[in-house]
């Protein structure tokens, strides 16, 4: 019988608060892979932190009841994140920690992001597992040259926010000007790969 992979999912958690419909739903991008990943039939972790207040205790039973591993959060005296939402024209509209690198290191996947505030971590995660983040749409942001080096799967998001700074970083790198928007996207990425290229683990040295 095939082993189910197992993916740690790590970082950041918001309850999503609806003011007009008065109603509050656990997300954030770690715990949402966490989620989707154990609806897929595989085995999944979350390790992040929540506060002492009614909210972290939704969040994690939240998790817990879709089968999610649990075991790893911590519960921090304070304030659990949480997000305003508004409902416009339909569209939604949105107003550090230690982790236990041992726990990750046993899975075959971790999966984080730019708010998950682990990058200081992933030198040591990527030694064992490859290391799929999530960079936003934030092009230029800091994070984005210290954790490049160590990770297998970078993703980013493109949109009419992130243009200027994306042009600004783009143009930095000394790249050519191309024709437009998704060929200037192919160039970036690929100079990306190649000036990290050699940084990655001999493991795990895929790119998407």
């Amino acid at each position: 019988m095939d082993r189910k992979i197992r993916v740690a999912a790590i970082g950041d958690n918001c309850i999503d608060y609806y003011d007009s419909l008065n109603e509050s739903y656990p997300g954030g991008n770690p715990v949402n892979v966490a989620v989707y990943i154990k609806r897929l039939g595989g085995e999944s972790s979350y390790t992040g932190a929540v506060g002492t207040d009614s909210f972290g205790k939704i969040m994690i039973s939240a998790i817990q009841n879709k089968g999610v591993d649990t075991s790893h959060i911590q519960v921090l005296d304070g304030k659990t994140a949480v997000t305003h939402v508004d409902i416009v024209d339909g569209d939604r509209v949105f107003g550090k920690y230690e982790q236990d690198i041992y726990f990750i290191k046993k899975h075959d996947l971790a999966v984080t992001g730019i708010w998950g505030m682990i990058e200081d971590e992933l030198p040591l995660i990527s030694k064992e597992i490859p290391v799929a983040f999530d960079f936003a749409n934030k092009f230029a942001n800091p994070i984005v040259e210290k954790a490049i080096p160590y990770v297998t799967y970078a993703f980013f998001s493109f949109d009419e926010e992130s243009r200027n700074e994306f042009r600004q970083k783009y143009h930095s790198m000394g790249l050519k000007e191309k024709e437009n928007c998704t060929e200037q996207l192919k160039e970036f990425m690929k100079a990306m790969q190649q000036s990290h290229y050699c940084n990655i683990g001999e493991k795990w040295k895929h790119w998407v």
